[in-house]
């Protein structure tokens, strides 16, 4: 098993930056794949960002293609999720979740662990 905590939100204006962070604790770091997801109230929680298991190659869905990036750091155990040219509508929770190997990456029943999320909100 591994446990995940997120960190990093907050509230910025449009067009800023924000710096998402998960830490795992528990199972060895290399034995999951990671995404991120979001949930924004009155909505399905829904896909943002994936690694695979090498993490050379990631997925982004296409609503933050080219202005979010997914990346990891092995020797600290951590996740990131890099947010730039923020949107009013990228305003949600945000969640760190942890798939084993050969599960679709944009579903979150694919996804076996999940951290308790962070609040970002964007004004305009």
């Amino acid at each position: 098993q591994v446990q995940l905590g997120e960190s990093g939100g907050g509230l910025v204006q449009a067009g800023g930056s924000l710096r998402l962070s998960c830490a795992v604790s528990g199972d060895s770091f290399s034995m999951y794949r990671w995404g991120w997801f979001r949930q924004a109230p009155g909505k399905e929680r829904e896909f943002v960002a994936a690694l695979s298991g090498s993490g050379l190659t990631t997925y982004y869905a296409d609503s933050v293609k080219g202005r979010f990036t997914i990346s990891r750091d092995n020797a600290k155990n951590t996740v990131y999720l890099q947010m730039d040219s923020l949107k009013p509508e990228d305003t949600a929770v945000y969640y760190c979740a942890a798939r084993v190997p050969l599960r679709n990456y944009a579903r979150p029943a694919e996804y076996a662990y999940w951290g308790q999320g962070t609040q970002v909100t964007v004004s305009s």
